[in-house]
């Protein structure tokens, strides 16, 4: 009874110091706060290569194991981060709309930081440049400064590539350079590292900041430093399990990476169109190039938080969405498969412990993640419909960065979508223009399965039709990690498929 007692004390005891932990994290001092975010980086495992900063980060962080991005597209995944909405809501499924002029005045991260008393600074590839950000990279709303863009980065589609066999410059996928020999002798995160490592040093340390870099490798180009090549050994470098269009993939899920076919190097292989496969040699040559860039950038991201108060920052680190490399045959993002929506998501919090999350999330849960972590919650309304200004879709990850039974307990699933112009591949599968989207995918994922139904879309009236199906798949990812094998017609799966159906139409309801 005695020994009870105690024992009752202790844990009375432990919840208690637990509890003042969270409670001084929220009271003290305005943590700063570093977005880093890495252009098409999907998640990699140790195996493949090891990227030891980041590595670094995840052990002293929370780690999300199952991160996944809306669209595996630059734009509209960005906007859905920086606003924490989906892109049915922002309108965007291309490049060329501004969602404060096309459907409403939504906040951003960044804005509310600002608005909160933080200085905010954007470095990099952030928002997408364009229209899609209206050409200011959203300053001045989002930004306290005009955000800053490598001036070497306007010849990143230059002939910059020295070919192996006649020396002369070209366009290639693969380029490792010798950095002096680059246009302004630099290449354009060099750039985004230094000038965010002088702000870092030089800003007014009174007010809390809200930092963001955006590196654009491993982006193609695959143009780095040549001896990151060193860290990627080509014969250590493994082909896809699977390097060819899978049976029973529906035609309208196959996208048929022009961006990577159309570089010098790939185009003289005269791979035919739509459905040709990478050569095994330049398979092997194009996962190292990648890894290489990977390496490349983990290094930047070493000496960027070198300058970084760990104890008073939060740290997010992620990407706006995966890569293909090989895997079914297919390259580059522009698709529903996890190789182009699973991604990394680490977060560094002062006052919480290291942990890892296994749960699936999704990328516009950083939103309201961040403005619980900052103490921002109580200045936002909840949304109530797509109007709101201030609000959000995601859901706030803090509590499972404190509480593992969550994680072990929680039923949860990630949403995605990508647009196609018709059934059969063609020139703009990749990238359809809004006025040209005539099918929707729309891609749920669980803890175990990915289950997908292309469906009629009108972009003109920007609604869809559940009764007209092109194309359904479901992976097992207990049997098939690399989504090979669409079991959606096997009798033994009929009631997940019901189930994952009914689930996935009813998140899709506008």
């Amino acid at each position: 009874m005695i020994f009870e007692c105690q024992t009752y004390k202790i844990v009375v005891i432990v919840f208690h110091i637990y509890l003042v932990q969270i409670a001084s994290f929220y009271k003290h001092e305005e943590k700063n706060v570093l977005f880093v975010f890495i252009d098409d980086l999907r998640l990699l495992t140790n195996a493949q290569v090891y990227l030891p900063n980041i590595h670094k980060l995840a052990g002293n962080g929370i780690i999300f194991q199952n991160a996944f991005a809306q669209q595996a597209l630059c734009a509209p995944s960005r906007n859905s981060i920086l606003t924490g909405r989906r892109p049915d809501s922002l309108r965007l499924y291309d490049f060329y709309s501004y969602w404060r002029d096309k459907v409403s005045n939504f906040s951003t991260i960044p804005q509310i930081f600002k608005e909160s008393g933080y200085e905010t600074y954007s470095f990099g590839k952030i928002f997408h440049p364009g229209q899609s950000s209206n050409f200011t990279d959203d300053y001045p709303y989002s930004w306290s400064v005009p955000p800053f863009h490598a001036p070497s980065e306007i010849f990143k589609d230059a002939k910059n590539c020295k070919d192996d066999k006649t020396g002369k410059l070209q366009r290639n996928l693969i380029c490792p350079v010798n950095v002096t020999t680059q246009p302004r002798k630099t290449l354009p995160d060099l750039e985004i590292l230094n000038n965010a490592i002088n702000v870092l040093k030089e800003r007014d340390a009174t007010k809390p900041f809200f930092v963001a870099v955006g590196f654009h490798k491993p982006h193609i180009p695959l143009r780095f430093p040549a001896q990151y090549l060193e860290t990627v050994p080509i014969e250590k470098v493994k082909p896809p399990s699977y390097p060819f269009r899978p049976q029973y993939l529906p035609t309208v899920s196959w996208h048929p990476w022009l961006d990577v076919r159309r570089r010098d190097d790939i185009k003289r292989l005269n791979i035919s169109f739509p459905y040709g496969t990478m050569p095994y040699e330049w398979t092997l040559r194009i996962k190292q190039s990648y890894y290489a860039a990977s390496s490349y950038v983990d290094e930047l991201i070493g000496n960027l938080l070198d300058y970084v108060d760990m104890r008073k920052t939060i740290v997010v680190l992620t990407s706006d969405h995966g890569w293909s490399l090989g895997e079914n045959g297919l390259w580059a993002k522009y698709s529903n498969f996890d190789v182009a929506l699973k991604v990394p998501l680490i977060f560094h919090v002062p006052g919480i412990y290291p942990k890892h999350v296994d749960s699936p999330v999704e990328l516009i849960d950083i939103f309201p993640t961040l403005i619980e972590l900052a103490g921002l919650k109580s200045s936002i309304p909840k949304c109530k419909n797509s109007k709101d200004i201030k609000c959000f879709e995601g859901k706030s990850l803090v509590p499972l960065m404190h509480d593992v039974e969550q994680d072990i307990k929680r039923t949860a699933f990630a949403l995605s979508q990508y647009p196609r112009p018709s059934i059969q591949p063609q020139i703009n599968s990749d990238k359809p223009r809004l006025r040209d989207i005539k099918i929707m995918g729309y891609s749920i994922r669980t803890k175990r399965y990915r289950y997908t139904e292309w469906i009629s879309f009108n972009s003109t009236l920007l609604t869809k039709d559940w009764n007209t199906t092109f194309g359904i798949e479901l992976y097992d990812h207990v049997m098939d990690p690399e989504e090979s094998n669409n079991i959606h017609t096997k009798h033994k799966y009929k009631h997940i498929k019901s189930k994952l159906s009914k689930l996935l139409r009813t998140q899709n309801i506008r």
